[in-house]
C-alpha cells in the first residue's frame, strides 16, 4: 500500500509542484528500526556532529527529486541557533547541495515547528516531507501532499504517505 500512495503523489506531478523537506531524522540522523530517535547529530561536540553519516539512501533519491521537481524543493527546518549554524555547516561539509543539484539559497529556518505552515505558504509548497506527525498536522490544509518519513511507533493516519526510508521513494522514482 506504502508504494501506491507514493506512486500517487510522487509521479505524475501537478503543474508548478514544489517540495519541502526536512533535515533532521530525515537527510540525516534517522530514526533507529525501533523507534528510537538518533539524536547524535544534537549531542556531539560540533566537529563530531559534522562527521555525521547522511540517512541511508538520501545522496541518491534527493538529486531525482529535485530534478522531478524542476529544481522547486526546499529545506525547511525548525532549529535553534546553535543548530542552525551546525547544520548549516554539515550542509557544506557534506556538499549537500552541489550534490544534489539543489539550488542552495532554497534553505528555510524557523524557531518553532508550527511555523514551517508559514514557510510552505511562503513557498507555495505542494508537497512536504518530515519524519513528525506533529509538523505534519500544522501542514494539513496548507500542503496537499504530506509524507511521514522514517520509522514510527505509532499508527500512521491516512492523510499522510509513509515514506519508510528514502530506497522505497528511490525504486518509486527509478
Amino acid at each position: 500500500m506504502t508504494n501506491d500512495k507514493l506512486i500517487e503523489i510522487f509521479t505524475d506531478l501537478p503543474p508548478a509542484s514544489r517540495l519541502g523537506i526536512d533535515i533532521g531524522r530525515v537527510l540525516m540522523c534517522p530514526t533507529h528500526d525501533d523507534g528510537r530517535p538518533d539524536t547524535s547529530f544534537l549531542g556531539a561536540s560540533d566537529e563530531a556532529a559534522l562527521e555525521t553519516p547522511a540517512a541511508p539512501g538520501m545522496f541518491e533519491t534527493v538529486p531525482a527529486l529535485v530534478r522531478l521537481f524542476d529544481g522547486q524543493a526546499w529545506l525547511v527546518s525548525k532549529a535553534g541557533r546553535r543548530i542552525e549554524a551546525l547544520t548549516r555547516r554539515w550542509l557544506e561539509h557534506h556538499r549537500f547541495f552541489e550534490r544534489t543539484g539543489m539550488d542552495a539559497s532554497h534553505l528555510r529556518f524557523c524557531r518553532r515547528r508550527e511555523e514551517k505552515r508559514e514557510h510552505a505558504a511562503d513557498l507555495g509548497l505542494t508537497h512536504f516531507i518530515d519524519d513528525r506527525l506533529d509538523v505534519l498536522g500544522h501542514l494539513r490544509g496548507a500542503v496537499p501532499r504530506l509524507a511521514l518519513f522514517g520509522v514510527q511507533t505509532e499508527p500512521i493516519p491516512d492523510w499522510v504517505v509513509h515514506l519508510p526510508e528514502w530506497a522505497a521513494l528511490g525504486r518509486v522514482l527509478a
